[in-house]
């Protein structure tokens, strides 16, 4: 039985993917559905799925930054990318190192992706080296048009009664506390009153990047990476003593440093 998991961030779109699977792909389990990229991650690395459907664009992490960290966590598992648009690069998915699917998908569509990856697993791993060139090339390129707002350059917190304006360049890291996010600079810690997943939505990704589930890093506070023998990191701030605990799959994001 192939095992999936299915990332997309629109409730209604993954919803409408998860039924358009079950008709067309009955033996299919999905062992994961996840809304952002940093669940997905985390999903592929716990269940190491034969495939997944990754929505490009997605809070956090694209899902061409998880097809890129999937030669750490897992590299048997094919990628098959959806999407609204078809500007870019649709000419090197046709390679054959994955798929694509354009929303809205259309059966005949999905069924044609279905028999690609049911034929590469047959053929034996995925070709990595193909895959690898594939997403070095999106990389280099916009996955999807920018959104209309610009990242945010600051933010306000409470520290007690006392309202504080936190520019972004300040921040050590964001940690997720129940409803709430705790902002951590070197000066201290204040209460933000929006949760991790949108306030990762409003950041800018160059500079900002998820390390856990939890946990928000500005990699501008980072001084250095560590890593230990069972794959697990762990991050050195400047200006801060504590050091912050990476998760396995998202070391694979600190590659080359």
């Amino acid at each position: 039985m192939f095992e999936c998991v299915v990332a997309e961030d629109e409730e209604l779109l993954r919803t409408s993917l998860l039924l358009q699977l079950g008709e067309v792909w009955p033996g299919l389990r999905i062992v994961a559905e996840c809304e952002d990229g940093a669940s997905a991650l985390e999903a592929i690395a716990e269940h190491k799925p034969d495939v997944a459907f990754l929505d490009i664009r997605m809070p956090g992490l694209t899902g061409i930054e998880v097809a890129a960290a999937l030669a750490d966590v897992s590299p048997r598992t094919q990628v098959v990318f959806v999407t609204a648009y078809d500007q870019y690069a649709i000419d090197a998915f046709e390679k054959g190192a994955v798929d694509y699917l354009l929303k809205p998908i259309s059966r005949e569509r999905l069924q044609a992706t279905v028999q690609r990856v049911q034929a590469r697993a047959a053929a034996g791993r995925p070709d990595q080296a193909t895959l690898d060139a594939l997403l070095r090339h999106l990389s280099q390129r916009p996955a999807e048009p920018a959104a209309s707002a610009p990242p945010l350059a600051w933010i306000t917190a409470n520290s007690g009664r006392e309202t504080k304006l936190i520019m972004l360049d300040e921040v050590a890291y964001f940690r997720a506390d129940s409803k709430y996010t705790v902002v951590v600079t070197a000066e201290g810690e204040a209460l933000l009153r929006t949760p991790l997943k949108e306030l990762l939505e409003a950041l800018d990704p160059h500079q900002f990047r998820q390390v856990h589930r939890s946990t928000i890093v500005n990699l501008k506070a980072v001084a250095s990476v560590v890593r230990d023998d069972s794959g697990k990191g762990t991050l050195k701030l400047k200006g801060r003593s504590e050091t912050l605990p990476v998760s396995v799959p998202f070391m694979a994001l600190f590659r080359g440093m």
